[in-house]
């Protein structure tokens, strides 16, 4: 970046950062809250994850 130390680089970008682990924590809890439908047909390989964890 340029920057002569890494707690100036650190501090200048630490908002993506921040913003970056809010929205994985929001897809995350999406995803959760409303997996895949998981279906396969007799000549696919059984899913690796098949049940819903509640």
């Amino acid at each position: 970046m340029g920057h002569a130390h890494i707690g100036v680089t650190a501090t200048v970008y630490a908002h993506v950062r921040l913003r970056l682990q809010r929205d994985a924590i929001e897809l995350l809890g999406h995803a959760l809250r409303n997996p895949p439908e998981i279906t396969c047909t007799p000549d696919d390989d059984p899913p690796l994850v098949g049940s819903t964890v509640h």
